[in-house]
């Protein structure tokens, strides 16, 4: 019999309703794990939860737009009450924002890539902080970019946001070096999702990697077992 790596571990994700983050939730619900899933589409979550109960998983779903800050505080209060506790947490929510020179670029368009891409992540930290450390491994894992350490023309919003996510988990995880809870980046390079293909559309998708490809390296860094604490992993 297969042992199945996150048997009976709480694991909330966000972004969870297509892409990585619904790749991640199926394969962290196979490895025995309860899902809470939260994303803007509501369609898109259940599509998720259908393919995770027909698989014979549980999730429960909290559709929200995260930049309402004040729902993660909600979902926070929620997760103590029901679980007391949580063992997993995915931030994987973020937005492209738009390619521009930077003098281009909208306040309004920068405004909202940082607070998605960072804040939101910040926010979801100081919520969930206690509730990870109830957990006997508790593990946040964030989704990063290549872009954050390659500064290209055109990407500022996008690149500069997720620089300042990788420092801020960096911080984290620096904070809780001393504790039994583990954080961690992952880079998931080239993969076939609608933000890449809204970013590069003359590439051909079939030539990427799918997002279950990439989901070993969640797995491992969400497992008990993890012993890494503020790396950036490359999934690929």
């Amino acid at each position: 019999m297969t042992t199945k790596r996150l048997e009976g571990r709480i694991a909330l994700i966000t972004g969870a309703s297509r892409g990585i983050g619904a790749a991640v939730a199926k394969r962290f619900a196979a490895e025995g794990a309860h899902l809470i899933l939260t994303a803007r589409t509501v369609g898109g979550l259940e599509e998720v939860d259908d393919s995770i109960r027909a698989a014979g998983g549980k999730a429960t779903l909290v559709p929200a737009d995260l930049l309402d800050m004040d729902q993660i505080d909600q979902m926070g209060a929620a997760v103590f009450q029901r679980f007391g506790k949580l063992d997993i947490l995915v931030g994987n929510a973020a937005t492209l924002g738009i390619l521009s020179p930077i003098p281009h670029i909208e306040p309004k368009v920068w405004d909202e890539a940082f607070a998605l891409n960072v804040t939101v992540n910040y926010r979801l930290i100081r919520s969930f902080d206690t509730l990870l450390r109830q957990s006997d491994a508790g593990r946040a894992i964030f989704v990063s970019s290549g872009a954050a350490q390659t500064a290209k023309a055109y990407w500022g919003a996008y690149s500069a946001s997720k620089a300042a996510l990788e420092s801020l988990v960096c911080t984290y995880a620096n904070e809780i070096s001393t504790t039994a809870m583990r954080a961690n980046i992952i880079n998931p390079g080239a993969v076939r999702t609608s933000m890449r293909a809204h970013a590069f559309p003359g590439e051909d998708p079939m030539q990427l990697a799918t997002p279950d490809s990439i989901t070993d390296v969640f797995v491992e860094l969400a497992s008990a077992q993890c012993s890494q604490n503020g790396a950036i992993i490359q999934a690929q």
